[in-house]
């Protein structure tokens, strides 16, 4: 019985995770390893990590826990160096880590809005830096290699009070076109996920009140889409035949509107 039969089209793979300790990154490590590959779990809390890594390998699937903070260059490429010393190098990164503060411009939150840049931006960027040699790498070998960002709808609709984070997704967006042209030849494939509203641990930090109201109402009149939901959408792309690169996957919840 082939691979693809038993259901575990990513088995031989191995993917790293960032933010991976809670809400979309908690829920595609899950998924990622139950279709077979090997996931290297990054994020602050190691003992959050440590729960994950445990389920995993409760239900037969191989994790590594690499407790790192993104916005640090340094502890990223360390991170990266050992996932080739004990894994053999990653071939699907799925940049997820991130957070959203949104607040009115005219209160000049600017610790606000630097942890935005550092974590959305910042981050993104140390971890594609670490691992787009890994990645290049594994397309020359293996036909295929993913570069997965988690971006937001907000890169594309207006939402009051976020222009900030907007303005940091709108840049994983843009950028991810720029890196699919550039690594595309490289057999690297690059995905930018732009999910409406989810419910999940960051809408805890939000603190400014406006937003809060309008995420309080927002679901008492929809269903907000799971963790999971986007999971599904990280392992659909990354299944994909080697021909096929999904550019922009934008995910709604069904009756949000904007």
């Amino acid at each position: 019985m082939s691979v693809q039969e038993e259901g575990k089209p990513l088995a031989g793979r191995v993917a790293v995770i960032t933010g991976a300790s809670r809400g979309i990154g908690e829920a595609a490590a899950e998924h990622l390893a139950g279709l077979g590959a090997t996931v290297a779990v990054f994020a602050r809390r190691a003992d959050r990590l440590g729960e994950l890594v445990a389920r995993i390998e409760k239900d037969g699937g191989s994790a590594l826990a690499v407790t790192v903070d993104v916005t640090d260059a340094a502890a990223v490429q360390a991170a990266a160096e050992r996932v080739q010393a004990e894994l053999g190098g990653a071939d699907l990164l799925f940049n997820n880590a991130g957070i959203m503060l949104p607040a009115p411009v005219e209160e000049r939150a600017t610790e606000q809005w630097q942890h935005q840049i550092d974590l959305n931006i910042t981050g993104l960027m140390n971890a594609i830096g670490a691992f787009t040699p890994q990645l290049g790498a594994a397309g020359a070998e293996r036909g295929v290699a993913d570069l997965i960002n988690t971006s937001s709808i907000a890169a594309q609709n207006i939402f009051p009070n976020f222009a900030v984070y907007s303005g940091t997704k709108a840049y994983v967006s843009h950028l991810s076109r720029h890196l699919r042209a550039e690594l595309g030849p490289k057999n690297v494939r690059v995905s930018a996920i732009e999910p409406g509203i989810v419910g999940t641990e960051l809408q805890s930090h939000v603190t400014d009140e406006g937003a809060l109201e309008w995420l309080d109402g927002s679901k008492q009149t929809m269903e907000w889409l799971t963790p999971d939901d986007v999971a599904q959408a990280v392992g659909f792309i990354a299944t994909q035949p080697p021909r096929v690169n999904f550019q922009q996957v934008t995910i709604m919840p069904t009756a949000q509107t904007s």
